[in-house]
């Protein structure tokens, strides 16, 4: 902390209407999953010092608040808090609603579209249906003739309805697949809707209630407040434009960003990091162990006992009497009186049961223990949190009281209470999750701080729609930045303002034109394939490494392809291949003779004679690798003799790992030339081990 204190604050401010501070997003830190937003406000700081910065989001996570004062001012910031508002929206304008009404009546239309192809197919069913009855014949009765005349008329009037009735079907269907179709468009549309517009009729604001002390009165100063958000991930991407015959290139580094914050990203500068916003940074506690003597276990840092007096603390709250109820509202029973017993018996929620007692003391205090000292800024608001009795364990009163059901195991009774001081658990040292029990609460809870859920279900709703965007599918050849980067963390920085919109699809973004060193080489294994493919070999010569990702390549102003770029570390070497080389051929051929050798021709000799042919069709010259390989063997019985001018590529030396028994030759070649490649090695094995007809080699 420079000129301003950093804290997150959870307790109330003073009492009074703070004054209200606009703010708005200055950068924005995204990192593998989440982003940190920066907000910038200014404004004179009130007598009281209390001042409300609005315009934060609904997805930003309560303990990432932090707040200083920027420059040299001498005020700082003791306390930050969000507090949540809600205000209903202007009826008048309809902007906002304009895609959600348009979704709705598409629906409609869609659905009557649907309703009436549905009546059409029932018409049809029904036509195709009739059919001539012939009436019954009684026994004695003789046989009739048939009215054809009637069939073929009743058959004419079927074929007739139902050619109509298709012709109408296929009308209606094609009316119901338009609707479909606009009311899926709409949908999508309104899915992909910037996240920044309100999604109720009520807007919910999200402000952070600051306050300051120091400086002079009505000062003017800054105020930066930062915080966390879900919902926003990014994966790299490049653009890589070469000149033929030029030794450097212009990769340019993009990334392709995708964020469902709440809040619009509007000329931000934009960061973008690989680390994990939500890793545990801490540092382990270390206990120790004392050989000896049993001693007493110390009391937790941050607890005291609760204050003297405490029961009488509400001793006029009292004497006043039950709350009155408000207009219209009935007590149970008819009377205020019945509310009033039926608050007083308001039995304590029970602890969890099944649970381990942690410590084998905090369970089994039979009372309520003290509270744990906050910090100094808001001791005075806390008193101590109570301990619960143990786990499953009724008050004594309760247990008293209810009796046992028929047939029911009998309960033992409770352990004895271990002696020493009580053991609170890690959720009652944790300050900013306790709540303050009120005046109406439970007799032994009243005025006691307890750990509270603090689980906002709308706060919750936003925050699940906002992590959605990690399962977006990913682009073509993207690679997570957190598997790319390995056991290193990176940060990038944009050299422009950017603006990405709260909708949840990906956006490209450009971030920085990074100096790497290119040049051409072409590679091609005839023995394999016929075949001399083009590559750049890309150096990477900055300190930050070049995350995995596409490459779109352009060479001499043409696109080429989209390529997938490997992890670059500082330094290091990759080969992105640009296809085949039309304009140089590679022609092959391999001969093998086998002969014995030996004083007792005990020896069985394979030579094989390799025959390379390469000829450059470009207007330039050109550097060509030409790759063979020669078998390899464990067993020192058998032998390879090579006799060609090839080499064997270096281990680490180039920008790929080379198999084993690979050799390389390296040709240049001017343009329209022709070269020939010969190559020779003999394969030497002893009688004994050589298996008839498996030795030759095409």
């Amino acid at each position: 902390m420079t000129a301003g204190t950093e804290r997150t604050a959870d307790t109330a401010g003073a009492t009074g209407t703070p004054r209200t501070w606009g703010s708005a997003l200055d950068s924005v830190v995204v990192y593998a999953q989440g982003a940190l937003c920066r907000r910038l406000a200014r404004g004179t700081v009130p007598s009281d010092g209390r001042v409300r910065v609005t315009g934060l989001p609904r997805t930003l996570d309560p303990g990432s608040l932090r707040a200083r004062v920027l420059g040299a001012s001498g005020a700082r910031v003791t306390e930050a808090r969000i507090e949540v508002g809600a205000e209903p929206l202007d009826t008048d304008d309809g902007t906002r609603d304009a895609l959600r009404h348009e979704v709705e009546r598409l629906r409609d239309e869609a659905a009557a579209a649907r309703g009436r192809r549905d009546r059409q197919l029932g018409l049809i069913t029904e036509v195709g249906g009739l059919h001539p009855v012939a009436p019954a014949r009684k026994r004695d009765d003789p046989h009739r003739r048939t009215p054809v005349d009637a069939w073929l008329e009743l058959a004419s009037f079927v074929d007739a309805r139902l050619t109509a009735l298709h012709s109408r079907l296929d009308a209606l269907e094609e009316a119901l697949e338009q609707a479909d179709h606009a009311f899926a468009v709409a949908s999508d549309r309104l899915s992909r809707a910037s996240g920044d517009t309100p999604s109720a009729h009520v807007e919910t604001t999200v402000s952070a209630v600051l306050t300051l002390v120091g400086g002079s009165a009505d000062e003017e100063v800054e105020v930066e407040v930062e915080y966390g958000v879900p919902g926003a991930v990014w994966v790299p991407a490049y653009r890589l434009t070469h000149r033929q015959g030029d030794g450097t290139g212009r990769l340019v580094l993009r990334a392709s960003v995708a964020q469902r914050t709440g809040e619009d990203w509007t000329g931000v500068r934009l960061a973008l990091a690989t680390a994990d916003l939500r890793r545990r940074t801490d540092l382990p506690k270390l206990r120790s162990i004392r050989i000896g003597r049993r001693q007493e276990a110390p009391a937790p840092s941050g607890w005291r006992e609760p204050p003297t007096g405490l029961a009488d603390l509400f001793t006029g709250y009292e004497t006043v009497g039950p709350r009155p109820l408000p207009a219209g509202a009935r007590a149970p029973g008819g009377s205020v009186g019945a509310a009033s017993a039926a608050q007083d018996s308001y039995p304590p929620p029970p602890p969890p049961t099944g649970l381990p007692v942690p410590g084998g003391a905090y369970g089994s205090a039979p009372e309520p223990f003290g509270g744990a000292a906050p910090p100094a800024t808001t001791r005075a608001r806390r008193s101590a949190p109570s301990a619960p009795r143990g786990f499953g364990e009724p008050p004594p009163a309760l247990a008293a009281a209810a009796p046992a059901p028929p047939g029911a195991m009998p309960v033992p009774p409770p352990p004895p209470p271990v002696p020493g001081p009580p053991q609170p658990s890690g959720d009652d040292l944790d300050y900013a999750s306790l709540v303050l029990c009120g005046p109406d609460g439970p007799g032994e809870r009243r005025g006691r701080l307890f750990p509270g859920t603090g689980f906002d279900a709308v706060a919750a709703e936003y925050r699940r729609r906002a992590e959605t965007v990690a399962s977006l599918p990913l682009p073509g050849h993207a690679v997570r930045p957190r598997e790319s980067a390995g056991s290193f963390d990176h940060r990038f920085d944009a050299v422009a303002r950017v603006d990405v919109p709260s909708d949840g699809t990906w956006h490209t973004v450009t971030v920085a034109e990074i100096p790497v060193g290119l040049r051409t080489e072409y590679v091609c294994a005839p023995s394999v394939e016929q075949t001399v493919y083009a590559t750049l070999v890309l150096s990477n010569a900055t300190g930050q490494a070049l995350l995995a990702g596409p490459v779109e390549v352009t060479v001499d102003d043409e696109f080429l392809l989209t390529a997938a770029l490997p992890t670059l570390a500082p330094g290091g070497v990759s080969r992105v291949g640009l296809g085949p080389a039309e304009g140089i051929r590679v022609t092959r051929r391999a001969n093998l003779r086998e002969s014995t050798a030996g004083l007792r021709n005990n020896v069985t000799v394979l030579d094989h004679q390799v025959h390379v042919e390469l000829a450059n069709g470009l207007a330039g010259p050109v550097g060509v690798e030409v790759r063979e390989r020669v078998p390899v063997t464990s067993d020192p019985d058998v032998r390879i003799e090579e006799d060609a001018d090839w080499t064997a590529p270096e281990d680490g030396a180039g920008p790929e790992q080379h198999a084993p028994g690979t050799r390389v030759w390296r040709v240049e070649l001017p343009a329209g030339a022709t070269t020939v490649l010969d190559g020779r090695y003999e394969i030497r094995i002893p009688a004994g081990k050589a298996l008839v007809g498996g030795n030759r080699r095409s």
